[in-house]
């Protein structure tokens, strides 16, 4: 009896003992975990930040490189950019390594699945194949106006996946660069100069010699119109019913939407005989006002200034 009860002391013991190692098992994992956690989230915020501050270094650097003359901001979104998401994969891995996850592991699983990510990301890595591919070719920078998939609007940023729009009507309009790249592009700001072509239909039996005569003294007599090519009226169609003249006026790419619209109401009411009624013509733009801006110091000219 002795002896039973000498047993069961004794597994009670171990029993008590082995709870008592897994608890202190638990706590030790417990605590290690919580560190790790600390330490990853701070990993994390200094990451983000680094990020953002490579991203600012990179856009500096290249505004540097380009000396006193305007830095290249299409260069400095892309390149920006992607020292951006850089950094945040170095950090994304460092904080998967002190979470216990190997880098090696990590590599190995990504290229087991690399067909599986390839199919999967095809679309992404597409993306960033066509904004090098931009980058490259340059068929627009930030700030040009520019018509791709049946959308008009301002370059306002060339990103690693996207290019972002600002239409006319202050809409904000996201492309994915690789249906930019693979569609035909129109850029309105290449050239300084453009032409306004404005079509005016009339009844064939009006005096059509008057009728383009006072079209072209119009279109000649607005500031805004460049002299050289002049304006000139030219029959471009004609039926049984009504002929159709367009009138063709030269003017600076950011004048051309006002000379356009001039050119048709004016076209409108000379057809109909309102002569008297004519708008009247827009004003020339003021020329801005820019100071000289100030050439930064080069390395060397430090170097030759007196001490």
């Amino acid at each position: 009896m002795q002896g039973l009860e000498r047993e069961i002391a004794t597994r009670l013991n171990q029993t008590v003992t082995s709870d008592e190692n897994v608890l202190h098992k638990f706590i030790d994992a417990a605590g290690d975990l919580a560190v790790n956690l600390v330490v990853a989230v701070i990993i994390l915020t200094v990451t983000w930040w680094a990020a953002s501050w490579a991203s600012r270094l990179v856009r500096r650097l290249i505004a540097r490189v380009h000396g006193g003359g305007p830095p290249d901001v299409t260069l400095q979104g892309f390149a920006g950019s992607a020292a951006r998401y850089l950094v945040m994969i170095v950090g994304l891995i460092a904080v998967l390594q002190q979470l216990g996850v190997q880098a090696t592991s990590i590599l190995a699983v990504l290229g087991a699945a690399s067909l599986a990510i390839g199919l999967a990301l095809q679309g992404t890595l597409s993306n960033v194949a066509a904004g090098v591919m931009l980058l490259l070719f340059r068929p627009y920078r930030v700030g040009d106006v520019i018509e791709v998939s049946g959308r008009t609007g301002t370059v306002r940023s060339l990103d690693l996946f996207i290019t972002e729009l600002t239409t006319p009507d202050n809409l904000k309009v996201v492309l994915p660069n690789g249906k930019i790249f693979g569609d035909v592009i129109v850029n309105l700001s290449y050239h300084s100069r453009r032409r306004a072509d404005a079509i005016v239909k009339v009844d064939v039996k009006r005096d059509l010699n008057a009728l383009m005569t006072a079209l072209q003294a119009r279109a000649a007599a607005n500031p805004l119109v460049l002299p050289d090519p002049p304006p000139v009226v030219e029959v471009t169609s004609m039926s049984e019913v009504f002929v159709e003249l367009t009138v063709r006026a030269w003017a600076e790419a950011g004048d051309v939407a006002t000379v356009k619209a001039d050119l048709m109401l004016a076209g409108r009411l000379i057809a109909d005989g309102a002569e008297t009624n004519l708008p009247t013509l827009p004003k020339p733009k003021e020329p801005a006002r820019t100071q000289a801006k100030r050439k930064r110091p080069t390395l060397r000219d430090r170097l030759k200034a007196p001490d």
